[in-house]
């Protein structure tokens, strides 16, 4: 089960978020958001866990609660969309 973990402080870091919701059962993967210009946190991050279980114990015990000064959001994440590529960088002209 993958949880989307939002209103996150910019100081923390993935090992931070792994030991949060480790108590919770095996993580797949704990991914946080960052800006590609200045790597700096969006506040925002993933975490997947291997059973729906462990999932739901841990959205249960945590969104909300207070971490690193701020009150988490944890829930369980939508489904990936893919994004279209239209070349609008390119000021949405093909050539």
């Amino acid at each position: 089960m993958r949880l989307y973990v939002g209103n996150l402080a910019k100081e923390v870091t993935k090992t931070d978020l792994q030991e949060a919701f480790q108590p919770f059962g095996k993580i797949v993967e704990a991914v946080l958001a960052v800006d590609r210009s200045n790597a700096v946190s969006k506040g925002f991050g993933f975490v997947e866990f291997e059973e729906k279980s462990e999932g739901e114990a841990a959205i249960k015990a945590l969104h909300g609660k207070e971490f690193k000064g701020r009150s988490m959001d944890v829930n369980e994440a939508r489904p990936r969309t893919e994004r279209r590529n239209n070349n609008a960088g390119s000021g949405g002209r093909r050539w």
